[in-house]
């Protein structure tokens, strides 16, 4: 049986996530755990005709949705409303995740841990602080969703230039996942792509890979956010990760944001040189996880400076996620 866990299946990520991983044949149970609906977006999927079974938990439940599980995603948490300030909306989710990472540490200790809740670049820490608290943590097995920047980007420079096909062109993102901790390098994409771009094309191409989510919610008149290709993003990370765990399919990469613990050797220098004990990067995933932290490639002088800037922002928000647990403990 691999049973697949969504923490916040009827959010507005969720209940398109669970929509596309009803569909893999790789998962045979799904269970949709939320405060509230998720009963009855459960009983929606289950009418679909794939061969997984669905389930729905309501708020008390929480221990019985994620009981044996063997990956969960966590899209859990809460819209910024008006009046809220981004430290008390920090608050609130960081809450949410302790609570669920608490429930996996309890209930499927061995599980893979697929975070999407933002801020990512502290929400992670903060899962992999309670494992740690319960003695369980395996840093090959808990990951930050950050795979939306990497679609973003296939997007955007396919608007750029008409011969890149969006579909298979994965543009590899490094830093972390959000605003200036976004670094995409775009020197990576062949036949001289970024040679083609003004440095003021750079520059816009640049930010609204940063900030592309800023595009959603203006155009969603402050009602909502990146839900649906958020989901796509998920969806796509969750199923990869499953393939090379479950299949045993060798070279499957993504980016994401990891505890650089995963590969402990291949960051040492890295980790060294910039402080760091998260990073999004190229990951390999094998039967484990994590297989391999794939080496940087050598950046460009306009990567270095993106990444430079990146790596005290990623530093605090670090701090702010593991402080969370290490300061209540």
């Amino acid at each position: 049986m691999v049973k697949v866990v969504v923490c916040g299946a009827a959010g507005g990520i969720g209940q398109p996530l669970s929509l596309l991983l009803k569909q893999s044949d790789l998962i045979t149970d799904l269970a949709l755990y939320d405060v509230v609906n998720a009963v009855g977006v459960a009983a929606d999927l289950s009418h679909i005709n794939t061969k997984s079974k669905v389930t729905g938990y309501g708020k008390t439940e929480m221990d019985e949705a994620l009981k044996n599980a063997h990956t969960v995603v966590i899209p859990a948490g809460v819209p910024r409303k008006p009046g809220m300030t981004r430290d008390d909306l920090f608050k609130i989710n960081a809450g949410i995740i302790r609570d669920l990472a608490e429930g996996v540490a309890r209930n499927c200790p061995n599980a893979f841990v697929l975070v999407i809740s933002n801020p990512v670049n502290s929400t992670v820490p903060i899962v992999c602080e309670v494992l740690k608290k319960h003695g369980v943590f395996d840093p090959k097995k808990v990951f930050g969703i950050s795979t939306l920047d990497v679609v973003r980007s296939s997007r955007f420079v396919s608007e750029l230039n008409s011969s890149i096909d969006p579909k298979n062109t994965r543009v590899t993102v490094i830093g972390g996942h959000s605003g200036v901790t976004i670094v995409p390098l775009l020197s990576q994409i062949p036949n001289g792509f970024v040679d083609s771009l003004s440095k003021e094309q750079l520059d816009a191409l640049t930010y609204r890979i940063q900030y592309g989510g800023d595009e959603v919610v203006k155009a969603k008149d402050g009602a909502g956010s990146a839900t649906l290709s958020m989901a796509y993003a998920g969806a796509r990370f969750t199923l990869t990760v499953l393939s090379a765990i479950l299949e045993g399919r060798s070279g499957l990469v993504e980016s994401t944001y990891v505890n650089l613990e995963a590969d402990a050797a291949a960051t040492a220098a890295f980790k060294e040189q910039t402080g760091l004990d998260y990073f999004a990067q190229d990951v390999e995933f094998g039967r484990n996880g994590v297989e391999k932290i794939v080496a940087l490639p050598k950046l460009s002088a306009y990567e270095q400076g993106l990444l430079d800037v990146a790596i005290p922002e990623l530093k605090t928000n670090i701090a702010k996620g593991a402080s969370f647990i290490t300061d209540s403990a």
